[in-house]
């Protein structure tokens, strides 16, 4: 299995998702949005690298964590590597969830690693940070241009479909 470049992993998030979740801080961006909460992880350099099985042990290690969220750094731009991941961990019951810079749109249309990670995913926090459009009040969103999108129903239906479900701010 890959092994995907990792910044930091935070393992009793409450932030960046429902419920206490693993997040998976990814290495490298592409984006460099004004205002980004998390600047250290935009170089593409070497940090530390993991296999999906270690994360997934991780993972079991505390039962009260129901989903891990990719965050960034940019997943997508390590796609295949983060497609394998969240594939082991959706394997093993746990919901799966990732940020990123690009859109729905965009990735639907990107490279075809990026395409597994999107089938291999449930829930997709996507578009890019504004800082003139940054808010406190959006449910695990930064800037309100950013949607929480029901990953498998986009593709079932060929565009974005918000995610309403209350435990994600229900479209909110």
């Amino acid at each position: 299995m890959n092994e995907g470049i990792i910044h930091s992993l935070e393992s009793m998030g409450l932030v960046d998702g429902p419920g206490i979740r693993l997040t998976v801080f990814c290495q490298g961006c592409p984006h460099h949005c004004p205002g980004c909460q998390n600047p250290e992880t935009w170089e593409f350099a070497e940090r530390t690298r993991m296999r999906p099985e270690q994360i997934l042990s991780m993972v079991k290690q505390n039962p009260l964590i129901r989903g891990v969220t990719l965050s960034g750094g940019e997943p997508f731009a390590q796609a295949a590597e983060h497609a394998e991941l969240a594939k082991l961990l959706r394997e093993n019951g746990y919901e799966v969830a990732a940020y990123s810079g690009y859109t729905f749109e965009e990735l639907l249309d990107g490279t075809p690693e990026q395409r597994e990670l999107l089938n291999n995913i449930d829930v997709l926090i996507d578009g890019p940070f504004l800082l003139a459009e940054r808010t406190l009040e959006a449910r695990f969103r930064g800037s309100r241009n950013q949607r929480i999108i029901n990953v498998p129903q986009s593709l079932r239906e060929g565009k974005a479909v918000l995610e309403l479900s209350e435990r994600w701010g229900g479209g909110m």
